[in-house]
């Protein structure tokens, strides 16, 4: 659960940008939208009791537009993304991110005034990737959540393509147990498995 909560806490970090943003510092971006977003989950009750419906359109305004989801998927599948077609390229990242926002999204009450410490960010001019390294410490003296966010330049916008717990990549998470439904079932039989297990989730929110 601190793995899901601490992703939680990732997927809600990015908020909506302004103009004034796009240029912005990737470790700069998600320290002022962290402040925003956070504040809005510790007065929403509705969240706080575990209101799916709430959550799950938190995380689409505020997350859905400034992560790459096609990157994330294509990374996820590794060498079995470059062998899928246009349309099951399309069809698996709707899925995945379909997925990820329903699982994380079901974290969202498990916040509890975390406090999350920045680090100094290690990127040089020009740089089109960036890793901006955060510390969430945790409450009754458990122990610190490392999180650390990869970000991707997208033309003007940084948008992130992984984020990274405890040393476990969100993304590489996935890659073992896509790789084996595509061995077993093929491209086809991926996309069948995320289509199922999101209508399952749609099945048990209602």
């Amino acid at each position: 659960m601190k793995w899901l909560l601490a992703l939680m806490i990732g997927f809600t970090l990015t908020n909506s940008m302004n103009a004034e943003e796009i240029s912005t510092a990737p470790d700069e971006l998600i320290k002022n939208v962290t402040r925003d977003v956070l504040e809005v989950v510790r007065k929403d009750r509705d969240i706080q009791k575990g209101n799916q419906k709430r959550a799950i359109e938190l995380v689409e305004a505020k997350v859905v537009p400034y992560f790459n989801f096609v990157r994330m998927t294509g990374l996820a599948l590794a060498k079995d993304w470059r062998s899928a077609t246009q349309e099951q390229k399309k069809l698996l990242a709707h899925e995945f991110r379909a997925l990820l926002v329903r699982t994380y999204s079901k974290s969202l009450s498990e916040y509890r005034d975390q406090a999350i410490e920045f680090r100094p960010l290690k990127m040089n001019p020009g740089d089109t990737q960036a890793k901006v390294r955060t510390l969430i410490n945790q409450t009754g003296g458990a122990k610190p959540i490392t999180l650390d966010y990869y970000l991707e330049k997208d033309g003007s916008r940084w948008k992130v393509i992984d984020i990274e717990v405890g040393g476990i990549s969100l993304v590489t998470n996935y890659r073992d147990t896509f790789a084996g439904v595509v061995r077993n079932e093929g491209i086809d039989g991926l996309i069948a498995t995320l289509q199922r297990k999101n209508r399952n989730s749609t099945a048990v929110e209602k």
